[in-house]
């Protein structure tokens, strides 16, 4: 009987770069059932993780920093949710690019891919949105808690088009050097690791992720009307300004977000590494 060898150095980027094309490949034969499911799945992990970020920083009396460094790392649960319990998130798929250069992956598969992945994220958010709705967990700390989410959703809303975009390619850059990361690791521990410490900069530096937007302004949008939320806000922020916390103020985000984040992950990860480490031995062998 032939004995496996085992090893727990972790893989090298060239190994890295072999398993992103064969995951790449599995989730272009994903059936549309499958892969709907998966993405559902996505989008409420990623909610859960929105939500538990907006808990832990609501009513932190430490320093912006600090409190956005805990924020990150309450975060971080929904994306280790989506790599380790398995799930389809559009941010992180943006490294199927690499299967795309690579020729494993038709674009019709990749459109596919992205396009139904953001669909189904952005139904799973929702559903949790609705969710916590219904908790009236919002109410906590005399409405405090339900203030923050709208505060969270109103500075969203209020970015400019070139803050958002500009903030989603840093966002999503981040985002898939964690799932890059976690090609290299061999244990769930060491996946965890490599997920915690990129999500965490993205988040506590204030980028933008657009799946986690989807739970972060529609939970907003619902509670502004709350006369009790109303008032925690004119307690904790008088001068805040919830006009453009509607539908329209919504798309006006997730647009730039979005594309600055298929930028991000697609371009400035997924094929720069594409580039650096298949491009090279391609070329060698051509030569050769």
């Amino acid at each position: 009987m032939a004995v496996r060898e085992l090893n727990f150095d972790d893989y090298s980027p060239a190994e890295m770069e072999k398993r992103v094309e064969a995951a790449s490949k599995a989730k272009a034969k994903l059936s549309f059932l499958s892969l709907f499911m998966l993405s559902l799945l996505a989008g409420i992990f990623i909610a859960i993780g929105a939500e538990f970020y907006t808990l832990v920083v609501f009513d932190s009396n430490l320093s912006i920093g600090l409190t956005r460094v805990l924020g990150g790392i309450a975060f971080s649960t929904g994306l280790i949710l989506v790599l380790i319990a398995g799930a389809e998130l559009f941010t992180g798929n943006c490294l199927v690019m690499m299967g795309f250069a690579s020729k494993a992956v038709t674009y019709k598969q990749l459109l596919k891919n992205w396009g139904l992945c953001y669909a189904g994220n952005f139904i799973g958010s929702l559903s949790v949105v609705f969710l916590m709705f219904f908790t009236n967990l919002w109410k906590m700390e005399d409405y405090m808690l339900g203030a923050k989410a709208v505060l969270i959703a109103s500075g969203k809303v209020n970015l400019t088009f070139l803050e958002a975009f500009s903030r989603g390619i840093l966002c999503n850059a981040l985002v898939c050097l964690a799932v890059w990361l976690c090609f290299s690791a061999r244990s769930v521990v060491s996946k965890i690791a490599a997920i915690v410490f990129p999500i965490t900069a993205f988040v506590a530096s204030g980028f933008e992720h657009s799946i986690a937007n989807m739970y972060f302004i529609p939970m907003g949008i619902l509670l502004k009307r709350n006369d009790g939320i109303k008032n925690a806000i004119t307690r904790i922020a008088p001068g805040a300004s919830l006009e453009n916390l509607n539908i329209i103020g919504f798309l006006k985000n997730l647009m730039p977000v979005t594309i600055g984040n298929l930028i991000g992950g697609a371009i400035m990860v997924g094929l720069v590494y594409w580039l650096i480490i298949v491009l090279p031995e391609r070329l060698k062998r051509k030569k050769s």
